[in-house]
C-alpha cells in the first residue's frame, strides 16, 4: 500500500470517529441518530450494525451511547421478546433483523466489555423469539417481503441475510447446538424441480455457483446476489475457505464483467446483482421510483456493506485485494453531497457513475468503515475469527 494511501486511511479514520461522535446523541432522548444530517432518528438496525466499528475503536464515549441503545432496546422489546424497528418506539415493529440484530449487537457487547450477563433477561426472551420465526417450525427463520433492511426490495420466506446473523449470533452467544442445526439446514440445496417430497426441506445453496441464493421457500427462490448475506456468510464460517474462495473470484470476475458493460463505474461491488429490470418477472413498478437498476437496494453501492465485503477477504485471506478494496473504499467515503465535509460517509452510491445519492455523514458507513480498516490492520476479523474454527458441516 502507497504511504500516500495509508495516510489517507488514516486521515479517514479520524474523520470516522468525528462522525460517530457527532451522530453519538440526537433529538430522541438523547440516542444517536442514523445519520449526521438527514436521519435524525435512531434506527436499530443501523445502530446494531455500528457496534461492530464502535466495539474496535477503543473510543469508551462511544461504546456508552452502544450501552444505552441496547438497554434501551431491552425496556422496549414487546412481551413475546421482539425488538423494534426504532430504539425508542416500541410501537414501530415488524422488522425481520432488528431482532437478530439486537442479539448479534448485545454479543458483541459482552465480548468488549466482559459483562457476560448483560442484558441477560432481554436476550432470553429475544432468543425465544426467534425460535418461533420458523414456518416449519425447524431452525431456519423466514420473514415478510420488504422487511429486513431492503425495504424496497422483495425478499420472502428463508432469506440469506437475516439466517446468516441467526448463524452468527448464535455463535457468539454460545448456542452451538441450535448453530449447527442452522447451518446445516442452510447448506441444503434450494429446491428447483417444482416439487417438495416429504422430509425434503429448502436450503440456500444454488447449484453450480459458488454464492449462497437471496431467499428460499417451498419451490420458490432467487439466484440473484447479496453481497451482504454473502459476506457475513464468509466472515461467519458458513462458507467453508473453498467455497468462500471460488464466491470472491466470482464476484470479482464478475465486477470486471459490469463494468466493461458499463453497469459500474468503481472497483466496489455492488449490494446486489444483476439488477432487476423493468423487463424481469421479479421487478414491481414501485421499483421504477424507489429502487431503480444500479440504485438504493437494487445494485446501489453501500460503503457500510462494501466494509463487510473489506472484512470477508480478510476471513478468506485475500489480504493484497483487502488493502485494495479498502482504499477503493476510502475514496468512496470522500464523496459527499454537501460541500461541507471532507469525507461525506455517504447513504450509498449509484452503481453507474459512482455519485453519492444517500444521506450524508451515515453511522453505519463510518462505523463499518472503521471495521474495514481495524480487519486490514490486523489481519483478522474481531468477534468472528472464533466462529470460522468451528467444522464446516
Amino acid at each position: 500500500m502507497k504511504i500516500s494511501d495509508q495516510q489517507e486511511i488514516e486521515e479517514a479514520k479520524k474523520a470516522a470517529i468525528e462522525v460517530l461522535i457527532h451522530n453519538s446523541h440526537g433529538s430522541y432522548h438523547g440516542l444517536p441518530r442514523t445519520a449526521g444530517w438527514g436521519y435524525p432518528e435512531p434506527y436499530t438496525r443501523d445502530l446494531m450494525f455500528s457496534v461492530f466499528g464502535i466495539a474496535v475503536s477503543g473510543n469508551q464515549k462511544l461504546l456508552e451511547s452502544i450501552r444505552k441503545v441496547l438497554e434501551t432496546l431491552a425496556k422496549n422489546q414487546t412481551e413475546h421478546g421482539h425488538i423494534p424497528s426504532l430504539v425508542h418506539d416500541k410501537e414501530d415493529r415488524g422488522s425481520s433483523d432488528s431482532t437478530p440484530l439486537f442479539l448479534l449487537g448485545a454479543g458483541i457487547f459482552r465480548k468488549v466489555s466482559g459483562e457476560k450477563d448483560f442484558l441477560n433477561t432481554a436476550v432470553k426472551k429475544a432468543l425465544n423469539w426467534m425460535e418461533y420465526q420458523s414456518p416449519s417450525d425447524r431452525y431456519m427463520v423466514a420473514q415478510q417481503p420488504t422487511s429486513d433492511w431492503r425495504d424496497e426490495q422483495w425478499v420472502t420466506g428463508y432469506g440469506l441475510f437475516v439466517n446468516t446473523l441467526v448463524y452468527s449470533y448464535l455463535r457468539l452467544l454460545g448456542k452451538n447446538e441450535r448453530a449447527d442445526k442452522v447451518h446445516s439446514e442452510m447448506s441444503r440445496f434450494t429446491i428447483t424441480g417444482g416439487t417438495i417430497h416429504r422430509q425434503v426441506h429448502e436450503g440456500l445453496v444454488v447449484k453450480h455457483k459458488p454464492y449462497y441464493a437471496l431467499w428460499s421457500y417451498k419451490i420458490h427462490s432467487s439466484e440473484r446476489f447479496d453481497l451482504l448475506g454473502n459476506s457475513l456468510a464468509i466472515l461467519s464460517g458458513i462458507a467453508c475457505p473453498s467455497r468462500a474462495e471460488d464466491m470472491i473470484s466470482w464476484i470479482e470476475e464478475e465486477c470486471d464483467s459490469m463494468k466493461k458493460k458499463g453497469d459500474l463505474a468503481v472497483s466496489l461491488p455492488p449490494n446486489f446483482f444483476p439488477y432487476i429490470k423493468p423487463e424481469d418477472p421479479d421487478w414491481h413498478p414501485r421499483y421504477a421510483i424507489y429502487n431503480r437498476p444500479g440504485e438504493y437496494h437494487n445494485g446501489g453501492i453501500w460503503p457500510f456493506v462494501c466494509g463487510l465485503y473489506v472484512a470477508a477477504l480478510v476471513a478468506a485471506k485475500k489480504y493484497a485485494l483487502a488493502s485494495e478494496k479498502l482504499v477503493v473504499l476510502t475514496h468512496i467515503i470522500k464523496t459527499s453531497n454537501t460541500v461541507k465535509v471532507n469525507f461525506g460517509f455517504n447513504e450509498w452510491i449509484k452503481a453507474q457513475d459512482g455519485k453519492p445519492m444517500g444521506q450524508d455523514w451515515q453511522t453505519w458507513s463510518a462505523a463499518l468503515y472503521l471495521y474495514a480498516v481495524k480487519c486490514v490492520e490486523v489481519k483478522g476479523t474481531p468477534f468472528f475469527d472464533e466462529m470460522r474454527l468451528y467444522p464446516n458441516l
